[in-house]
């Protein structure tokens, strides 16, 4: 498939998987949901490998585990517990300020040094995100939306651990795809023993609409959505790929705009502009800019490199 198709399908994917995610809150307990997305797409995943014949068992296992708890379940916990309190859009450009936690977080984990354009990005993150909430926040003072945030701001923070347990695991020699398709299976595992330890009942929820959501993001969420992703990052680099999440954010906001009625204001806008600028000046290369302009004229230039 060609490079600006990966692309694109890379931000239409995970810029619509938060009105899917909106969909099935209400349908079903948050945790029951996201053990059907993930046990689905676990299976479909090692399933698919498997008939390639490219399922490997992961040299070690540790960090596997810890990629899994992070990216397909506590992640996920509070993304879905975000999108039950404020629009699915906003809870996307929260979540796509992960690059600024990632630079936290490899400095504390790994010892890079934290650039001076990951601080200004991250003071750009935080002034975005506070006048994306101002009036809701400082002036009439909404408990539901607060909580809304801070279980954003928890799920993309532990996303952000997720990508520290998953260099790790290609420092060790595991492939993105061979811990994707094992830590699918084992965050739906780890659900569901969160679901025992809080006596959440696995129940089968009813109605159309939940079912087409959990196909979207079963299949195409997390298996195509993931493989894209991966494929986009061996050709143009993590630097090209990255520029997929300053933009997914804009689809979300459409989305969000056109079929849950959200309601711009000038300090929402102001905001929501400073955050997905913090995000460019995260990302702003310009020979990474570059590169994914060649990439996208000439698709043969590929770059082989994870």
């Amino acid at each position: 498939m060609r490079t600006p198709v990966l692309f694109s399908a890379t931000v239409l994917i995970w810029g619509t998987t938060w009105i899917a995610i909106s969909a099935q809150v209400g349908g079903a307990p948050v945790m029951v949901s996201i053990f059907y997305r993930f046990a689905s797409a676990g299976i479909l995943m090692i399933a698919g490998l498997a008939i390639l014949n490219r399922l490997r068992r992961p040299a070690a296992w540790r960090f596997v585990i810890i990629q899994a708890v992070c990216l397909f379940c506590l992640n996920f916990v509070g993304l879905y517990n975000a999108a039950a309190s404020i629009p699915s859009g906003l809870v996307s450009v929260i979540f796509s300020l992960a690059s600024i936690f990632n630079a936290v977080n490899a400095r504390i984990f790994f010892g890079d040094r934290v650039s001076p354009r990951a601080v200004f990005a991250g003071v750009l993150g935080v002034a975005g995100l506070t006048l994306m909430f101002w009036t809701d926040l400082a002036v009439s003072l909404d408990g539901d939306v607060l909580r809304g945030v801070c279980w954003a701001v928890f799920g993309t923070v532990v996303f952000s651990l997720g990508n520290m347990a998953s260099r790790k695991n290609t420092s060790l020699g595991v492939t993105p795809v061979t811990a994707n398709a094992w830590g699918m299976g084992i965050g739906a595992l780890a659900v569901l023993a969160l679901m025992g330890a809080t006596g959440e009942r696995l129940v089968v929820p009813s109605g159309d609409l939940y079912w087409s959501a959990m196909a979207y993001l079963s299949v195409v969420g997390s298996v195509a959505g993931f493989t894209a992703y991966l494929v986009l990052v061996g050709r143009m680099g993590s630097a090209g790929a990255g520029y997929a999440t300053v933009l997914f954010p804009i689809v979300a906001l459409t989305a969000s705009t056109i079929l849950e009625g959200y309601n711009w204001t000038p300090t929402a806008a102001l905001g929501v502009g400073l955050a997905c600028l913090g995000n460019v000046v995260m990302f702003g290369n310009l020979k990474a800019l570059k590169r994914v302009s060649r990439h996208c004229r000439d698709p043969r230039e590929a770059e082989h490199r994870a």
